[in-house]
């Protein structure tokens, strides 16, 4: 067999695959979170936020911080018994934002925010 006809039946399989998945997912909330940042933020989005009085107006804005933010491992604790705790960091409004964490088993405690210009 030819290397041109090999290379057909692959890309015949290889479409019809594609299209059977297609077929499958098509409408459904699938969702690939394989590396830590994408697990930990789909986890924290999980929960229900405990807000402080103090960020209580800054809600919005920090919710969307644990939506799109990046997770800093170097400066978090999420070893840490009984609730790991996470320094996220993001943007909004061209503002520098920063959001520490608290992650428990059935709920996420904002610990600290700060906004830097």
């Amino acid at each position: 067999m030819k290397f041109i006809q090999r290379l057909g039946y692959y890309l015949g399989g290889f479409s019809i695959g594609l299209i059977v998945l297609a077929f499958f997912l098509n409408g459904k909330q699938v969702s690939c979170d394989y590396g830590p940042k994408a697990r930990v933020l789909k986890n924290i989005n999980s929960k229900p936020i405990n807000y402080t009085q103090t960020f209580i107006s800054d809600s919005s804005t920090i919710k969307q911080i644990l939506q799109k933010g990046n997770i800093d491992f170097s400066k978090s604790n999420p070893r840490q018994e009984p609730c790991g705790n996470y320094f996220i960091e993001g943007k909004h409004n061209d503002y520098l934002v920063s959001v520490v964490i608290k992650n428990c088993d059935s709920i996420v405690t904002v610990l600290d925010f700060k906004e830097v210009p």
